[in-house]
């Protein structure tokens, strides 16, 4: 058995002492679990899901507490303090996650938030970070994603064209800025649609469905929101985008589509700045 350094694992308690248990790390020999995280009642022979990092003295430790991010994840971080060498992360366990300034396109602060990779060093076997995402895309494989298909998008970028953002945990993708409506920003993790993968292997992303499947989404939301709250709504054709936004999380030609759905059912009266139940009238 052979432990991963940074993830969760399943390991078995092999003994108890004063000052925590030990586990078994199998060919990394015996792994000291602190008495701060034993789960009360727990006794040898047992099995624990527990978080495995190096304490101050380069040796293995374990905990039960879930880290924020483990190794081969990108995540958004705080930085908590800087030294000499670089800057260190607040993660969940007791030591912080190290960046080196080499690692940092631009100097890191103190309370700034960041998206990095977190990685085993290869020289030191030391859990680090870094904040140049993109080295750590994966760009060998092309992504097997078509359109319409939705994914997770963590946001890392902004940029004059949109934000970049990770997409699974390990593509490029790009959400240009004119097709954003509302509040995002480096760090927001957000669910998002596929529009198409690119030639170069980068995926073009919408935080909407489009066409058809987004009206056949928001329509009956829309429905069940009027019949919710009075059978009307102060917003119509002529409302600005971002209110529109602000209420449903939809863009303005997506609303307008649904209307429109509505409408042609008679279900609906719309004006310029207010859609009605009909039966409300």
């Amino acid at each position: 058995m052979n432990i991963e350094l940074g993830k969760m694992n399943r390991l078995k308690v092999v003994k108890e002492v004063d000052f925590g248990m030990y586990l078994d790390g199998g060919n990394d020999g015996e792994i000291l679990l602190p008495s701060r995280y034993v789960p009360r009642g727990c006794r040898p022979g047992e099995r624990l899901d527990v978080f495995i990092y190096l304490d101050n003295e380069e040796r293995l430790v374990a905990t039960t507490e879930t880290p924020l991010a483990q190794v081969g994840d990108f995540a958004c971080l705080t930085v908590s303090w800087i030294n000499a060498y670089g800057a260190f992360m607040h993660w969940g366990p007791m030591k912080d996650l190290f960046v080196p300034f080499s690692e940092q396109p631009t100097p890191m602060q103190t309370g700034q938030r960041h998206v990095v990779h977190v990685h085993v060093d290869r020289e030191s076997f030391r859990i680090v970070a870094s904040a140049r995402v993109d080295r750590y895309l994966n760009t060998a494989d092309r992504p097997p994603y078509h359109a319409g298909d939705r994914v997770e998008a963590l946001v890392w970028r902004r940029t004059p064209l949109g934000f970049l953002a990770v997409v699974d945990n390990e593509f490029g993708g790009l959400i240009y800025a004119n097709e954003v409506f509302g509040a995002i920003d480096v760090g927001t993790r957000t669910q998002a649609y596929v529009k198409q993968v690119r030639a170069d292997g980068k995926i073009d992303l919408s935080l909407q469905r489009s066409g058809r499947a987004a009206i056949d989404d928001f329509a009956p939301a829309l429905l069940r929101y009027l019949r919710e709250h009075g059978g009307r709504i102060e917003l119509g054709d002529k409302s600005p985008a971002d209110d529109i936004y602000a209420t449903f999380g939809v863009s303005k030609k997506t609303f307008k589509r649904a209307v429109g759905d509505l409408y042609s059912r008679r279900l609906i009266t719309v004006g310029d700045y207010a859609v009605a139940l009909k039966d409300s009238e």
